[in-house]
């Protein structure tokens, strides 16, 4: 497919999902060493949910996968491709995109993983828009960012316990008309700060053994003062040099959508760059840092909410370990979002443990 005549790709549906049982500040402060106060004052961040005992990466994405089906009237049958963010996969291999085609019967997807920590679903976007503009007969494609962190975090270590949480988020993509959809993808990554959140143990540097279990090295490590100036040095470059290539200024921005960290630390950065916080839409204070679910989540969130009209100029910006970093323009075509819940039963063919939405 020549890429002059190409179809815009951009979003048809979205689907979330959070586990059912929800951890608020006094539960987690406690088994941290802080109290609920400490955590609001450093953080914003008010609850976040926990996948329960036998909830996967898989079970989540498949929720959001099969909500953001709904979303669009896209049936899974009919996705092209699956491509799954995530830090927190079922396995080390085969890739959970699998698992979430099986659950959510996407027979007919190429299913892959795409492992960009916190950045991840915008890789994946960037991923599923070149699928879709340049593979002849491919139309749809469902892109998926899902965490389980809580099955990683160390509750007594209080600057990821308080943090890091579980949920999935969704879009399916596919052709939109006239100048809509996504344009002007900038990705990045530096290696050299790869370091400075991981999970080292369980990998082929560090096996899994009694030794890296009792050393906690299957825990989330983070240098929180590395990551915080991380976020403060390349956020505001990103939304620079995002405007500047495009000839486009803060007013010219309709919405805000983005990775959600700490919600304190991204209402002080984006008041520094100048975005007004009206169009800054924060999510991070209801769900913590659910990783490469977090900037779909706040979108979906945002359209289940009416609040990105019909050709809204969107601004998505994403930041995560590796380190990696993204942004992208989006113009959105009122697009609907699903909320999937564990208390509704499947409606597709997925397996009982894969909720669907409500």
């Amino acid at each position: 497919m020549n890429q002059s005549t190409a179809p815009a790709i951009g979003i048809l549906g979205m689907g979330t999902y959070l586990p059912a049982q929800v951890r608020g500040n006094t539960e987690v402060g406690r088994l941290a060493g802080v109290s609920a106060a400490w955590i609001v004052e450093r953080t914003g961040v008010v609850e976040r949910h926990v996948a329960a005992g036998g909830e996967a990466a898989s079970d989540l994405a498949a929720a959001a996968v099969l909500a953001a089906c709904e979303a669009a009237g896209i049936p899974p049958e009919r996705l092209d491709l699956l491509v799954l963010a995530t830090s927190t996969p079922d396995e080390l291999g085969p890739a959970t995109a699998c698992r979430v085609q099986a659950l959510t019967g996407a027979a007919n997807a190429v299913a892959l993983d795409v492992s960009a920590a916190c950045s991840g679903w915008l890789f994946a976007a960037k991923v599923a828009h070149g699928w879709l503009s340049t593979t002849p007969g491919s139309r749809y494609a469902a892109v998926v960012g899902v965490e389980a962190y809580s099955k990683f975090v160390d509750p007594a270590h209080r600057g990821t316990a308080v943090l890091f949480a579980d949920g999935a988020a969704a879009a399916v993509l596919g052709p939109v008309p006239g100048e809509a959809g996504f344009r002007g993808f900038r990705l990045g990554s530096d290696g050299r700060g790869a370091h400075h959140v991981l999970i080292p143990g369980g990998g082929s540097r560090i096996p899994a053994s009694a030794r890296t279990l009792a050393a906690g090295l299957h825990h989330i490590h983070m240098d929180g003062r590395a990551v915080r100036d991380f976020i403060t040095e390349v956020f505001p470059r990103m939304v620079e040099e995002t405007l500047a290539e495009h000839g486009l200024d803060l007013d010219d921005i309709d919405a805000f959508l983005t990775h959600q960290p700490n919600p304190l630390l991204l209402r002080t950065v984006a008041t520094a760059v100048g975005i007004p916080p009206e169009r800054l839409h924060i999510t991070g204070d209801r769900t913590g840092n659910i990783g490469a679910a977090s900037a779909p989540f706040a979108l979906a969130d945002a359209a289940s909410r009416g609040l990105l009209p019909d050709r809204a100029r969107l601004l998505v910006c994403v930041l995560g370990a590796g380190l990696t970093w993204g942004s992208a323009l989006l113009t959105w075509t009122g697009a609907p979002a699903r909320h999937a819940t564990a208390s509704t039963p499947p409606t597709g063919p997925a397996v009982p443990t894969a909720p669907t939405a409500s």
